[in-house]
């Protein structure tokens, strides 16, 4: 990732209002008042329920009006100029602070007018973006993020990796399990019986999720487990196969689980070791 160079130092304004806000909104005390605002702003957001009063209803919508943090990004505007806007984190905070205030405006509009109430919450959902500006204060989030974004890469070159392999098993699947009895982790959805459905046991076992249950439905190869006599033009009876069953699910987890997700694991971690490693650089500068 390479060696980051120090961040230059904002000059001080030269205005007496200017001056205030550039102090007071670069003190370390502000910014841990700010931190205390969102948690405060987030327990508002828990406190909502269903079939809330109108009256609770209403003190709620103006504690989070309180909440916009409009003023914070107001003094940061008068005290650093368009000197705001060369921050990454400040453009951060401008989106949040103007999404909500959309959000809140619309929210209201939508409640004189007769709109899908569907809509409306979705319109109110995005009051959670707020919560986002505790990365800009959480150095290790931010410091997991930052291996996140620049892992993305690599993590993309293994998302092939898996498809294919999740390809070729769901064709192997359909081949010999598709009219499986539905029991245990076969059912309607997560079964063998077409392409999509294979996808999606298949990307289920890779988590190492329910493969007991899938294991057990693909074993049942006798009565009263399952009826070898019914017959249709493309197969006979619903048994599943013992022999093939478990060296095909025990391959896919091995090959699946233990290796390629955990690929992505190891690349991840590998990045987070290196941002860290040049975050104390950039701290001893």
């Amino acid at each position: 990732m390479g060696t980051k160079k120090p961040t230059k130092a904002l000059p001080r304004p030269r205005f007496s209002l200017a001056k205030f806000f550039f102090d007071l909104t670069t003190n370390q005390k502000f910014d841990i008042f700010i931190m205390i605002c969102i948690f405060l702003n987030m327990l508002c957001m828990c406190l909502e329920h269903h079939d809330q009063s109108p009256t609770y209803d209403r003190v709620l919508g103006y504690i989070n009006n309180f909440f916009l943090f409009t003023i914070e990004c107001f003094m940061k505007l008068v005290a650093l100029n368009f000197k705001y806007f060369t921050i990454p984190w400040n453009v951060f905070d401008f989106i949040i602070v103007i999404a909500s205030i959309l959000g809140q405006v619309l929210g209201e509009i939508m409640e004189k007018f007769i709109v899908n109430p569907t809509l409306l919450r979705v319109v109110r959902v995005a009051r959670v973006g707020r919560v986002l500006r505790l990365v800009k204060g959480a150095k290790g989030i931010r410091t997991l993020l930052f291996a996140l974004a620049v892992s993305m890469p690599a993590l993309f070159n293994i998302g092939p990796l898996l498809f294919l392999v999740m390809f070729i098993y769901s064709i192997f699947g359909m081949s010999f399990f598709a009219y499986v009895r539905k029991s245990a982790g076969v059912t309607a959805l997560f079964n063998f019986e077409t392409f999509p459905n294979s996808m999606i046991i298949l990307f289920q076992m890779c988590t190492t999720a329910g493969w007991s249950g899938v294991l057990q439905a693909l074993t049942n190869d006798r009565p009263p487990d399952c009826d070898p006599t019914i017959y249709s033009p493309s197969h006979r009876g619903d048994c599943g196969n013992m022999a093939i069953a478990i060296p095909f699910l025990v391959s896919y987890l091995i090959i699946s689980s233990l290796v390629v997700v955990n690929m992505y694991i190891a690349v991840i971690l590998e990045n987070f070791s290196q941002a860290q490693e040049d975050v104390q650089q950039v701290n001893t500068i």
